[in-house]
C-alpha cells in the first residue's frame, strides 16, 4: 500500500502549494489594493472589497435566471422572451392554471369580450393597407405586423440575412435602419423599407447631403418599397450615433458612403431640415425622385408640433403628406445611448400614438396617413393595443431579435453578443446558423399575427383594424377599469367632420 501513501503526500503537498499560491497572490493583491487611488472600497477593504465588483458583475445574471420572477425583469420579462421563442419554434402559446400577470396594476389593458363573438366562418385576415397614393408606385403593405429598424453594422450578417428569409417566408416587410441597404438585405427578396438617418449613410454625397443619384440607384430595386425619413430614434431623441472606425471596413465603408477606418458621426438632427416646412419638402423631394412612398420616424415630446404639421399639411393640399408616420416610444430600444435619454426624454408608445392619431383624424388626414406603431411591442397584447389606438401598423425591432435567439444579456455595445446577433465576431457569429433562425422569425411573425386576429375576433370584429377603443377598458389606480375611449375620447375616423369644416 506504499502507492497509497505517496499519494496522500502528493495530495498533501498539493494543498500545501495552492494554499501557498492563495496566499501570496492575496497579500500581492493587498498591497495593489492598498496603494491604488481610484477606487475607495478596495483601498480601505483590499482583497475583500474586489467581490463587491464581483458580485455587481453576476447579479445581472443571477436575477435574470434565479431571483426575478417571470414578469418582473426590465427592459423585457421572462414570459415575454419564452412567448417570442416558443411561437419562433412553432411550439403551441397554450399556458395551464391561470395567468401570472398582475392585472390590477394602473394602465394595464384589458380587452373586452363580446357577449357574441364571430362564428368561425365570419373571421377574416387585415386585408393589405395602401400606403403613397400619389407616389408613382405606391405600396401595398400586407402585414400589420413587420420589422423595424436594424441597421447592418449594429447586427450582424447572419442576423441580418436571416430577417430578411424570415420577412419573405412570413410575408412582412423589413427595415434597412439607417445604415443602409446590404446585400444581405437583399437575399431574402423582401419587401423593404429603406430607412435614410442624419448622415444619410447609402445615399449620401461627398459632404453628406442627400445624392439623388445614389438615391435612384436604391430605389431601382424592386424590393425597396419605401422610404423612411428618420428623425429621432425613442432611445436617443435628438442624439446622434457614432461608428467606431475599427467597425469601418471596406464593406461597410462602402455600403455607407464613408471611408474606411475612420470614425462615423450622425448629426442629431438632418441639417438642411430647420421646419415643418422643410420636412415637407424633403418627403416630397424624395417621394419624386425615388418614385416610392416616403413617410418619416419620430418621438413624440408634445402634441403642439402635430398641430403644426398637420395645419401645413391642410394649408399646402393632402399631396405635400408624408405617406406615414413611425411613432417611436421614448422607452424604445438600441444598441446603446445615454441613459438620461434612454430613461428620460420623449413620450411612451402607450400616450403618444394616442395623441397623434387623434390629430391625424381630426385634421381630416386618416385615409391619407399611415401610421405605424414602434416602441418595444413585441407580444400580442401589445401589438393588438396599438391598434386600437389608432395605430395601421406595428413594427418591433426587439422582438424578432428575441426570435433569432436573444437572451437580453445586454451586451449590444460591445460586440460580445453570445448569441451573434449585434456582433462582428465571427466565431461568435458562427452560433447565429441562418437556415435555423430565419423560420424562427417567420413563425414569430405569424403567431403575433394570428394571435392579434384572435383578440379581435373575441371583442366581436372580424378583423384587427375593425377594433377601436371602446374594446378596451384601462385598468384605474383603483383597481376598477374604465374603456379606454372614455378616458381618451374621440369618434371614430368617419366620424371626423372638422377639417371638412374649414
Amino acid at each position: 500500500m506504499d502507492w497509497v501513501g505517496r499519494v496522500l503526500e502528493w495530495l498533501a503537498l498539493g494543498f500545501v502549494l495552492v494554499l501557498g499560491v492563495v496566499v501570496l497572490v492575496s497579500l500581492v493583491l493587498f498591497v495593489v489594493d492598498r496603494t491604488q487611488t481610484g477606487d475607495a472600497i478596495r483601498r480601505n477593504y483590499p482583497v475583500i472589497g474586489r467581490f463587491r465588483h464581483m458580485f455587481t458583475s453576476l447579479g445581472e445574471f443571477f436575477r435574470q435566471y434565479f431571483f426575478a420572477m417571470d414578469r418582473e425583469e426590465m427592459p423585457f420579462n421572462r414570459a415575454q422572451r419564452d412567448w417570442v421563442a416558443r411561437a419562433g419554434e412553432g411550439k403551441g402559446n397554450t399556458v395551464a392554471f391561470g395567468s401570472t400577470r398582475n392585472l390590477n396594476i394602473p394602465g394595464t389593458p384589458i380587452f373586452v369580450n363580446a357577449a357574441f363573438p364571430p362564428l368561425d366562418n365570419q373571421f377574416a385576415a387585415a386585408a393589405p393597407m395602401l400606403i403613397g397614393p400619389h407616389a408613382r408606385e405606391p405600396y401595398n403593405a400586407p402585414s400589420i405586423f413587420n420589422i423595424s429598424g436594424m441597421s447592418y453594422g449594429a447586427i450582424s450578417r447572419p442576423a441580418v440575412e436571416a430577417l430578411s428569409r424570415g420577412a419573405a417566408e412570413a410575408g412582412i416587410w423589413l427595415n434597412t435602419g439607417e445604415g443602409g441597404l446590404s446585400p444581405y438585405h437583399l437575399l431574402g427578396n423582401c419587401d423593404i423599407v429603406y430607412q435614410i438617418g442624419t448622415a444619410k449613410y447609402g445615399v449620401r454625397d461627398e459632404f453628406g447631403r442627400i445624392s439623388d443619384e445614389k438615391l435612384k440607384q436604391v430605389a431601382a430595386h424592386p424590393q425597396v418599397r419605401m422610404f423612411e425619413i428618420k428623425l429621432a430614434q425613442g432611445a436617443k431623441p435628438g442624439k446622434g450615433g457614432i461608428l467606431p472606425g475599427a467597425k469601418v471596413n471596406d464593406e461597410i465603408a462602402q455600403i455607407r458612403g464613408i471611408p474606411v477606418g475612420e470614425d462615423s458621426y450622425s448629426p442629431n438632427r438632418h441639417v438642411e431640415v430647420d421646419s415643418f416646412e422643410d420636412l415637407l419638402d424633403m418627403v416630397a423631394h424624395i417621394r419624386e425622385v425615388s418614385g416610392k412612398p416616403v413617410g418619416f420616424k419620430t418621438v413624440v415630446g408634445a402634441p403642439e408640433p402635430f398641430q403644426e404639421l398637420f395645419s401645413l399639411i391642410r394649408e399646402r393640399g393632402e399631396e405635400s403628406a408624408p405617406d406615414f408616420i413611425t411613432i417611436d416610444g421614448g422607452e424604445g430600444g438600441t444598441g446603446a445611448a445615454p441613459m438620461p435619454l434612454i430613461d428620460l426624454v420623449g413620450m411612451p408608445i402607450r400616450e403618444a400614438m394616442l395623441i397623434v392619431s387623434d390629430l391625424r383624424d381630426t385634421y381630416g388626414l386618416h385615409n391619407r396617413i399611415r401610421l405605424i406603431a414602434s416602441g418595444k411591442l413585441v407580444n400580442p397584447a401589445d401589438v393588438a393595443w396599438a391598434i386600437t389606438a389608432g395605430a395601421d401598423f406595428v413594427t418591433s425591432a426587439r422582438g424578432f431579435m428575441f426570435a433569432l435567439g436573444c437572451i437580453q444579456a445586454l451586451k449590444c455595445n460591445r460586440n460580445t453578443c453570445p448569441t451573434g446577433i449585434t456582433t462582428h465576431d465571427p466565431r461568435l457569429q458562427k452560433g447565429l446558423v441562418v437556415e435555423r433562425k430565419y423560420t424562427r422569425v417567420a413563425r414569430y411573425a405569424r403567431s403575433v399575427i394570428n394571435e392579434v386576429e384572435t383578440i379581435a375576433h373575441s371583442v366581436g370584429v372580424a378583423e384587427p383594424r375593425l377594433m377601436r377603443r371602446r374594446h378596451v377598458r384601462i385598468v384605474q389606480p383603483d383597481g376598477s377599469s374604465i374603456p379606454m375611449n372614455q378616458i381618451y375620447r374621440r369618434s371614430d375616423p368617419a366620424d371626423h367632420v372638422l377639417a371638412n369644416k374649414h
